[in-house]
């Protein structure tokens, strides 16, 4: 009897293992594949409207407009004729792959107890197998920076793909940048230590400064002394001081992002990145001139101010591209790890409220490659660059035409099935058939 019932449990465990795993990473690419007739939108500005895309062993070899060759097309080859080739959109500063249940504290591992934690790394946290991520793929988002939080240096990220077995084959780019949050000028009281929660000044603000500044010189110190002693976070700092690694500080305020700007050049840091970034349009001329770029968050909020447009966190990123930032999209916020996926409609709301489509586009494409730091390979359909790419039906920043039929990460063609798509098919058989009778 005993013996039956185990059989019964392990059959249930595999139905049920079976019902909800991911789907299985895509294999090397074998052959050339080619790509003819769609509309190919660069990510660089550039649209070939009858297009000719060749890639062979994940890379591109040739990006053209199909009129000028007859030559016999290679491989296999996909007839995208009336439909959208795009490069893997990107989604930068995101906890995918930390979080899976927030209920559920186990599947909970994006923030560590601490301050100063530059050592602590997101990669190995990352879990490549999370059912959230898989989520991103049959919109597009290819490419992630998952980034740790908390505390007042998080910890560092790392930039990963989105069809892996686990972290050491996602990972593109490792330990990329550090994180900072920033302290506020102003601040609302905490209510529950009994304190005003009205939004006052924050007295604290000039020591939370000294403190990161103080840690910053500490670290400094020890790595161009003799290190007598293993000091895990000041040894984490190595790569940020000799420009291996960038330094992204979020951060919302005019003032305080003044004063990271002079925090840049007190400590000689060569990337920095402003991420979020809601006032940095009155600081515009100050991130131009210092070269720094900005992450934005999306733009489907409301304005904070009661005085400012509706329409001002949909404009924002294009206001910094016209005033001449480097600006790209982020994600972060209320359940911001389902709604990364809604990447390439907040481009498709900044475009609809001002910005050429193809700028629209780079916001989620080669300008966060280059703030990232990866745009040798990724970000754009270029020759040499990653076949990492996909088809759609129609314009992938409208959600009525974000319709994929094929998708590349490293020319490995990937798999767009999702327990999604998989509870869509199953219900909507369900309501034809009632339909039907």
């Amino acid at each position: 009897m005993k013996t039956i019932h185990t059989y019964i449990i392990v059959a249930l465990l595999i139905i049920s293992g079976n019902s909800f795993a991911q789907q299985t990473p895509a294999g090397k690419q074998e052959g050339p594949v080619t790509i003819v007739g769609a509309t190919a939108h660069l990510g660089n500005g550039e649209v070939i409207e009858n297009s000719l895309i060749i890639f062979e062993d994940g890379k591109l070899i040739e990006v053209i407009d199909a009129s000028l060759t007859k030559r016999q097309y290679p491989g296999k080859i996909i007839n995208a004729k009336g439909k959208h080739v795009y490069p893997g959109f990107i989604a930068p500063n995101s906890t995918l792959g930390l979080v899976e249940i927030d209920a559920v504290k186990a599947t909970v591992d994006q923030d560590e107890m601490g301050e100063m934690l530059p050592n602590i790394r997101s990669l190995i946290a990352y879990n490549a197998e999370s059912k959230i991520v898989e989520s991103m793929r049959p919109n597009g988002v290819l490419l992630g920076q998952i980034v740790p939080r908390g505390g007042r240096i998080s910890g560092t990220s790392s930039i990963v793909q989105f069809d892996a077995w686990n972290w050491e084959d996602a990972v593109i780019k490792e330990n990329d940048g550090l994180h900072i949050n920033w302290p506020d000028f102003y601040r609302r009281g905490r209510w529950w230590r009994g304190e005003d929660p009205d939004l006052k000044a924050n007295k604290e603000y000039q020591e939370n400064v000294q403190n990161l500044s103080d840690f910053f010189a500490a670290s400094k110190a020890y790595l161009d002394g003799n290190r007598d002693y293993k000091n895990l976070p000041y040894l984490a700092m190595e790569q940020v001081f000799s420009g291996d690694k960038k330094v992204y500080v979020h951060v919302d305020g005019e003032k305080e992002i003044l004063d990271v700007i002079q925090f840049k050049k007190e400590h000689a840091l060569s990337d920095v990145v402003i991420v979020g970034g809601y006032y940095a349009l009155d600081v515009a001329d100050a991130l131009k001139k210092n070269d720094i770029p900005v992450l934005v968050n999306r733009p489907h909020s409301t304005p904070e101010q009661a005085y400012e447009d509706y329409d001002y966190p949909y404009k924002l990123a294009n206001l910094l591209h016209e005033a001449g930032v480097l600006v790209a999209i982020e994600s972060s916020g209320q359940m911001e790890r389902m709604n990364t996926r809604n990447i390439p409609f907040y481009a498709g709301t900044v475009a609809a409220f001002g910005m050429n489509k193809e700028d629209a586009l780079k916001l989620i494409t080669l300008n966060t490659a280059k703030i990232l730091g990866i745009d040798e390979n990724y970000g754009s359909l270029e020759e040499g660059k990653s076949a990492t790419l996909f088809i759609s039906e129609g314009d992938a920043l409208d959600m009525r035409g974000n319709i994929l039929s094929h998708a590349f990460i490293d020319g490995r063609e990937i798999s767009l099935a999702t327990h999604q798509t998989e509870l869509w098919k199953r219900y909507s058989k369900k309501y034809e058939e009632q339909e039907g009778e």
